[in-house]
């Protein structure tokens, strides 16, 4: 009896066994599965993911091209307005009135050009003309210090030149000569400044004198029309008030820029007279040397 209860007690732990088994295989087979949906979704979200970025990306690419054509389509729309308003302005001002205006702006800015490109030429390092003279005088003399002024451009070098070309005389006569050659280099700085200021006088005057012949017209047009109508004058009082803005304009445009040349010729006017001082001491301390 207990045999057989020992054989029954076997086969039961056996099967339990097999069942354990077929279990676990069970349950093996089920997470390999959703480690593999888990990585199926993974991926088709990210391949998802991309696409929208890519979509993304062209879609922001496409609306800065269509917003750089509308810019610059704008921007040519603005410029031909502008030089069609112009136009439009000149003819409606009186031609007559308004090409002396615009004559005074095209002189005007050429002097000023002129001059503006002239005193950037003249403009020197007085330091390093200072030392390279300096030099020069300590090793080869006078003659040495002239050749480095005759090769070197500017009021300031030519200045120089002169007063080395008298160093042999006294300082008095040095300083002398010196002052009156700074004197005709200040000339020709302000070589056509007083034509500059001319045009600025002379553009609103004209604008002026558009405006008084506006209203003229206007007054003349009322007196043949015995009455009083806004659509008679208007004619008039624009010609009047687009030669007076027009003259305005030009004045202030020559103006800032002849008030900028002013301001560059008295940099140049102080570097000059400083460099000259300097240039006395030097030949000074030169003379009482030897």
């Amino acid at each position: 009896m207990k045999q057989l209860f020992a054989l029954f007690a076997l086969l039961a732990m056996m099967s339990l066994g097999m069942n354990n088994n077929a279990w676990a295989q069970e349950g093996s087979n089920q997470a390999t599965n959703a480690v593999q949906n888990a990585a199926a979704d993974a991926q088709n979200a990210a391949e998802g993911a991309i696409d929208e970025i890519e979509n993304t990306a062209q879609d922001v690419v496409e609306d800065v091209q269509e917003t750089t054509a509308a810019v610059a389509t704008e921007g040519e729309k603005e410029v031909t307005g502008f030089h069609q308003m112009v136009k439009k302005y000149f003819i409606e001002g009186d031609a007559k009135f308004m090409a002396f205006v615009l004559i005074c702006l095209i002189l005007g800015l050429a002097l000023c050009i002129e001059r503006i490109i002239y005193l950037n030429m003249a403009t020197t390092n007085t330091r390093k003309l200072l030392d390279s003279v300096e030099s020069a005088m300590n090793n080869g003399g006078i003659d040495a210090a002239k050749e480095v002024c005759r090769n070197t451009s500017g009021p300031v070098a030519a200045i120089f030149y002169q007063g080395l070309d008298r160093s042999s005389e006294d300082i008095e006569i040095v300083e002398k000569s010196i002052e009156q050659y700074g004197s005709v280099q200040m000339g020709l700085l302000e070589k056509g400044l007083s034509w500059i200021s001319l045009f600025i006088a002379i553009a609103p005057m004209l604008g002026f004198m558009g405006t008084v012949f506006g209203m003229i017209l206007a007054f003349d047009k009322i007196a043949q029309a015995n009455t009083i109508n806004a659509a008679l004058v208007a004619d008039g009082i624009r010609v009047a008030l687009l030669t007076t803005v027009s003259g305005l304009i030009v004045a202030i445009i020559l103006q800032v820029f002849y008030n900028y040349i002013l301001a560059k010729i008295d940099g140049i006017v102080i570097d000059m007279e400083d460099a000259s001082i300097e240039l006395v001491d030097m030949l000074y301390k030169r003379k009482m040397r030897s």
